[in-house]
């Protein structure tokens, strides 16, 4: 299994995250492509970029439900990957980092474009003064990701705004400067016939990339459940009105054989403004095109590292890539190796941006129509699949969403079709020669086809086999268990409880060790220390992999820096669908007889199963099982029954009643039903808590459900079941088995 892999905590808000999408494809769509795309459609390329809108919705549709489902960092990878198996992940993976840099490259050559109407550069060799300075902004760029510059919080807020209001300011002028006349004066509307509009969209396609940005950053959103489809959905809406719009306007105000196809809306504004003012326009409008296209660049860099995080940690590409700088805590191998890309794309295409435009949207119309098909399979083949957000009309939208994204693809042109089909050629080569020896997980489709054999064709069945990875290890029947540790004086106990219910089930661990930063200090800042806290994380999870190897269970491990504590732990839990959480005790949660803290019980439903141990020495050879009923005490049952199974656990079960013989019923048809015939049967009358008290002072480990009672009455009347037991050398194991509650049984108990 891995070992120390780091994950990335959550502190992206909504307007941060819809800012990812619109100043990407502000960026890549208003200031770069309308001239070439109207030399391409003539004035109808304004139904282009809207039939471009369209697509893309589709498409985001499906990407929100995907990334409420599994909001993880690299985004339409993570989903195919998991989907189809890591065959399709490496077409998916790669394709999404290569058209990266492809639209990077474009991108960097829009800038250049700008910088040379400000600054006199010089052509060197068969480079062009555009492309000169296109291959500084690539470098710069580059450079920027290298030293951790991050650019998906406050600063790409501003620049946003900034733009937009750029954009509304040439707007307005642009409006009252619209002649109806020379948008048609050269051959009407379509001049070159309605047949150039899906060309013209294939080509402008690559301003719409922005919001698949938002899912490679998903597992940083906070809420993603709420913010990713409104940041997703909100960000084409917004800009398919905004390209609409401009376009329409600059070509009100252009005629398009005129309009200039290297810095269109400079041309645009010198027109609109009248006299002194074109001048400062002109300035503003260009100020701003460099700051677009540099917030794209940027963006799109930042995006390709989140994509090789990701297919590191599912061994598609080494995870050498992924290697974290000393200083700068940022993976620059992945962002050297994509800034050369970008550089070779720049000196070998910079002076024909519409092959890097369709290259680009090539490679993600794949991606796009891949995520589609994964939508499906997950739909058909994943029980636990529950996306927070559903696609309307399904299985119509992401259908017609793969048939828009191929379909598309015949109308970018055989040269950009074919350079593409280099790429997913390679990728599929690539994972042939590497990553089938390496990766260790099969997609939902494969285990679907080869757990149905005997139902399927051979042909099926053999395709599926054909392309498994080889160092796919069998799929776990049961439940993952996590543990979440913080304490090495803790860890053994915490994995040996954990390897004990794994082992019963044919499961597997998932250790994980939050390191909590303080509020004050930045999640860069402590990354600065990531050597020192790695050392602290890297032994207690070393530890654990030791402890769990010695106990045949399998286990991986992950390390997460966070502002948050508890929280964060809850929160991973439910990212990587986990079925059932083992933690120590954090201070007062047994004491309060509930796994979660007072706001998080009125809130929020815990993510899974959750068993809280409050002991540095794990012993189940005695043990005691109060119970009165009710879902935590199924979990008890269930907790117990294991122990019995694989520690020989001697169980004794108690029920207090205020008849003895009616309770005797009850705990004899109690204990039938949980499977627990061998157990030890105790029906006790009287006060609860001295009954367990008595009960559990010569037994190694007492197994007790959360209780039923609400907030209030346990803080008015005090705790029922539990005080009795902190002041016990007993160890104490508190289980509670999430269900539904309204906020009066929150309040007041059931």
């Amino acid at each position: 299994m891995s070992s120390g892999d780091e994950e990335l905590a959550k502190d992206l808000g909504l307007l941060s995250a819809l800012t990812i999408g619109i100043g990407t494809m502000i960026g890549a769509g208003i200031f770069v492509l309308p001239g070439v795309a109207a030399s391409t459609a003539g004035p109808i390329v304004v139904v282009s970029f809207v039939i471009g809108g369209v697509i893309a919705m589709v498409n985001a549709l499906s990407v929100s439900e995907l990334g409420t489902a599994m909001p993880k960092a690299g985004g339409g990878y993570y989903y195919v990957n998991r989907a189809l198996g890591p065959l399709f992940g490496s077409i998916a993976g790669l394709g999404d980092w290569i058209g990266l840099a492809f639209a990077s490259a474009f991108y960097s050559i829009g800038f250049g474009q700008y910088l040379t109407t400000l600054l006199p550069i010089p052509g060197v060799l068969f480079l062009s003064d555009i492309q000169i300075g296109a291959l500084i902004a690539g470098a710069v760029f580059v450079g920027v990701n290298y030293i951790g510059a991050k650019e998906t919080g406050g600063v790409q807020t501003v620049i946003v705004l900034i733009l937009l209001s750029i954009l509304g300011i040439f707007a307005i002028q642009g409006w009252l400067s619209f002649d109806t006349s020379t948008l048609l004066s050269e051959g009407g509307l379509a001049p070159l016939g309605y047949g150039a509009i899906l060309p013209g969209t294939a080509l402008i396609f690559v301003s719409f990339l922005g919001y698949a940005k938002i899912a490679t950053v998903a597992e940083e959103l906070k809420n993603p459940g709420r913010n990713l489809p409104l940041a997703v959905i909100g960000s084409v809406a917004i800009v398919t009105v905004i390209y609409a719009i401009l376009v329409s306007i600059m070509l009100g105000v252009v005629p398009w054989p005129e309009l200039s196809q290297s810095a269109p809306l400079t041309q645009a504004a010198r027109v609109a403004f009248p006299g002194g003012y074109a001048v400062i326009a002109v300035t503003i409008v260009t100020l701003g095109a460099l700051l677009a296209t540099a917030s794209s660049a940027n963006a799109s860099i930042l995006a390709s590292a989140r994509i090789n995080f990701a297919m590191g940690r599912d061994r598609i590409v080494t995870n050498w890539l992924n290697e974290i700088h000393p200083s700068y805590a940022t993976p620059y191998r992945s962002i050297l190796v994509t800034g050369a890309m970008i550089i070779v794309f720049i000196a070998l295409l910079g002076q024909e941006i519409e092959v890097l435009a369709k290259a680009a949207s090539v490679l993600h119309l794949v991606v796009y129509a891949l995520m589609n098909a994964a939508l499906i399979v997950f739909r058909e083949t994943d029980p636990e699949y529950d996306p927070e957000f559903t696609v309307p009309l399904y299985p119509i939208t992401p259908i017609v969403g793969m048939i828009l994204s191929v379909g598309l693809l015949a109308f970018v042109g055989q040269q950009e079709l074919l350079l593409s089909g280099v790429f997913v050629v390679g990728s599929v080569i690539w994972y042939f020669a590497y990553a089938r020896k390496q990766a260790d997980g099969q997609g939902h489709l494969s285990r679907h086809i080869l757990n149905r054999e005997e139902e399927l064709p051979d042909s099926v069945v053999g395709a599926a086999e054909t392309v498994a990875p080889d160092g796919a290890a069998p799929e776990a029947d049961g439940p993952t268990t996590m543990v979440a540790l913080s304490n090495p004086r803790t860890e053994r106990s915490l994995v040996g409880l954990a390897a004990a219910l794994a082992k019963h089930d044919g499961g597997r661990l998932l250790a994980t060790h939050v390191i909590q930063v303080p509020d004050q200090t930045s999640l860069a800042a402590a990354a600065n220390r990531r050597n020192e806290l790695s050392e602290v994380s890297e032994k207690l999870l070393r530890d654990a992999r030791a402890d769990a190897e010695e106990l045949g269970v399998p286990i991986e491990t992950r390390t997460i820096l966070s502002h948050e504590g508890l929280d964060e732990v809850f929160d991973a839990a439910e990212t990587h669908d986990v079925d059932r959480l083992i933690m120590g005790h954090q201070g007062t949660q047994l004491a309060g007889s509930r796994a979660e803290g007072t706001l998080d019980e009125l809130r929020n439903n815990l993510p899974c199963d959750v068993l809280v141990l409050n002991a540095q020495e794990f012993d189940p050879s005695r043990v005691l099982l109060p119970t009165a009923g009710g879902d935590s005490s199924d979990l008890s049952a269930e907790v117990a029954r294991a122990l019995q199974e694989t520690a020989d656990a001697q169980v004794s079960v108690l029920h207090v009643a205020d008849d003895e013989t009616v309770g005797r019923e009850f705990l004899e048809e109690w204990v039938a039903e949980h499977d627990l015939l061998d157990a030890e049967l105790l029906v006790e009358t009287g006060d609860v808590e001295t009954a367990i008290g008595n009960a559990a002072a010569d037994r190694s480990l007492v197994v007790v459900g959360a209780t039923e009672r609400g907030l209030l009455s346990r803080v008015i009347g005090g705790t029922l079941t539990l005080s009795v037991l902190d002041g016990m050398e007993t160890a104490v194991l508190l289980a509670e088995r999430p269900h539904s509650r309204s906020l009066r049984e929150r309040l007041l108990g059931r």
